[in-house]
């Protein structure tokens, strides 16, 4: 019973102060932002609802490779885009995604690697994050 009114107490804690519970959505006004900035160099994953193996590789290598290689760069960002939802509807018609890509890009400058990173995310990943480095430090130029 304790438990319960503690949890009580905490969600009603969080709804005074204007806060969910739960962070999903909390990143999206900085995804939106690095998205219409131009100066930013963009890792974008694109992905549907349902994701294999190899989905699930390429946006692991994809993010941690923009984390482990950039951290220090804030003009270098991972950006998750889930092409099912509307939001991002505009994104997806730009680079003609329909389910699944792995696109780098500042401004209109971009590269689509997706055939590259399907081709090695699972069985050589270290090729993949070869690749996405080149590409990024391209347009970091």
């Amino acid at each position: 019973m304790k438990k319960v009114t503690l949890a009580i107490m905490f969600v009603a804690l969080l709804a005074a102060c204007g806060q969910s519970p739960k962070k999903a959505g909390s990143n999206e006004t900085s995804k939106v932002e690095a998205i219409a900035d131009a100066s930013v160099v963009k890792v974008y994953y694109f992905h549907g609802k349902a994701r294999c193996k190899t989905c699930v590789a390429v946006g692991d290598v994809a993010k941690e490779t923009v984390e482990k290689e950039y951290a220090s760069n804030e003009k270098v960002v991972f950006i998750e885009i889930n092409t099912s939802e509307k939001e991002f509807e505009a994104l997806c018609e730009k680079y003609e995604i329909s389910w699944n890509a792995l696109i780098i890009a500042k401004g209109e400058d971009f590269a689509e690697i997706t055939e590259q990173a399907f081709a090695t995310a699972v069985g050589n990943p270290q090729a993949l994050e070869n690749l996405i480095k080149e590409e990024v430090n391209k347009r970091l130029q």
